[in-house]
């Protein structure tokens, strides 16, 4: 075993043991069967769509590809894991990885995809299927429920304080991210355009389109307003004010999720300026992450900062107390200040308290999907952000409050598209650390 992360897995391994038997006990069932997922045909084509393992079986392997696979997890028992390798000619079949989670469970690699037989008892199947899936899959169980709500609400609870193993693949999702933010911007300096920029960005990071963690933004000025912007224009622009990349990596299913902004050739010295003034609101959000912190009051935070650099870059008048309660702020910043980060981009467990009762965000922040007390273990993504949204500002403009906004600076903003600055943060003990940081 040449795993370098060996140690840590096989404890997180037996963490997940603990944590299962636990729950399953505490909740009357006997095991549970988690299906890895199938993907899908488009409608009338014979062509799949992208596919990613669920959560809750990468929890345990780290395989965000692995199709027709499956886990069983009784307590008492050794975790089972059906490893789908078919033979097959048109495709290459998945290879066992060189990782300690091979070895500490009992793994079979099979040629068809039918789920193990469970024994007498209550048990559950969850992942991508219902009831009627489920059989036609050939779980025959009788009783057996699927997707119980009540289980999934505790499984995800425990996939929200990270191990020091995920700790380590967040880490590394980081560091791959950032060889590519570094590229990317080099290819921008070099004149590229949205579509070279991507593809520095996936030769630098090693990974391809198919495997990132969700489709990167890559926007040159007023592409950079549209929050996921989702196209790459393959001619250069006339113009360069600006490049916002919003991109990550996946390292063992564990995802990065990171974003930069960078001023260009035709770049207004104002919005070098408040570019330089949202790293300095991103560094104080930062430190100011520790256990014990309510995020919703984290993220009003972001947006009485964000009022104070509006003022003191005239482009409001009045007071930053006035900008937050009257909704400038709001339209220039729609998102929330960030989420839980981990297996999945957007974590699970964001919006439940511990016992799984829902936490709605407030009404006039309803895009916030982090809404709980911060906790040692989780890792966060702090994002705050500042843009031009002609859809959001000119409401603004025609309201009583739009004569406190300098709309002569907003138009000088507007070929410059907005501003994002994204890190990783991870909540120790007593405060937090940057990931993305370590490797800036």
């Amino acid at each position: 075993m040449s795993d370098p992360l060996a140690a840590l897995q096989r404890e997180h391994l037996q963490h997940l043991e603990r944590y299962y038997a636990e729950t399953l006990a505490a909740l009357g069932y006997d095991g549970v069967l988690i299906y890895s997922g199938r993907p899908t045909l488009h409608f009338g084509d014979d062509q799949y769509a992208s596919f990613c393992s669920y959560g809750h079986f990468q929890h345990w392997t780290g395989q965000s590809g692995l199709a027709h696979s499956w886990l069983l997890v009784q307590p008492g028992q050794p975790t089972r894991c059906f490893f789908h390798a078919p033979d097959d000619f048109w495709h290459l079949p998945p290879q066992l990885p060189d990782q300690a989670w091979t070895e500490h469970l009992e793994v079979a690699v099979v040629r068809d995809a039918t789920p193990p037989r469970l024994g007498a008892g209550r048990f559950a199947v969850i992942g991508d299927v219902d009831r009627a899936t489920a059989q036609a899959l050939g779980v025959h169980a009788p009783g057996v429920e699927c997707n119980p709500a009540d289980l999934l609400a505790a499984l995800d609870e425990g996939r929200l304080r990270k191990s020091a193993y995920e700790i380590a693949c967040l880490n590394e999702a980081n560091r791959m991210a950032m060889l590519g933010h570094r590229a990317a911007h080099e290819a921008f300096l070099a004149g590229g355009s949205e579509l070279d920029i991507q593809l520095a960005y996936l030769q630098a990071s090693r990974q391809r389109e198919s495997e990132l963690p969700y489709g990167n933004i890559v926007g040159i000025g007023p592409h950079a307003a549209v929050l996921h912007y989702q196209h790459y224009d393959s001619e250069p622009p006339r113009s360069r004010p600006s490049l916002l990349v919003d991109a990550g990596h996946r390292f063992r299913g564990y995802c990065a999720d990171i974003t930069r902004t960078w001023p260009g050739t035709d770049t207004d010295p104002l919005f070098a300026d408040l570019i330089a003034g949202m790293h300095d609101i991103k560094q104080r959000l930062v430190a100011a992450v520790a256990p014990g912190i309510e995020f919703v009051a984290l993220h009003e935070r972001m947006h009485h900062l964000l009022g104070e650099l509006l003022v003191a870059s005239e482009l409001v008048t009045g007071s930053a107390e006035m900008a937050v309660e009257s909704g400038i702020t709001r339209a220039f910043c729609p998102h929330g200040l960030g989420h839980l980060l981990g297996l999945q981009v957007h974590d699970v467990a964001g919006r439940q308290a511990r016992d799984g009762t829902v936490l709605p965000p407030p009404a006039q922040y309803p895009a916030l999907r982090l809404t709980r007390e911060l906790e040692t273990g989780m890792t966060v993504t702090i994002e705050p952000g500042l843009y031009v949204i002609p859809m959001l500002l000119e409401p603004l403009k025609a309201s009583p409050v739009g004569r406190e906004v300098n709309w002569t600076l907003v138009e000088r903003l507007a070929p410059h598209g907005g501003i994002r600055s994204e890190d990783n943060v991870a909540v120790t003990s007593d405060s937090a650390r940057n990931l993305t940081a370590d490797f800036e």
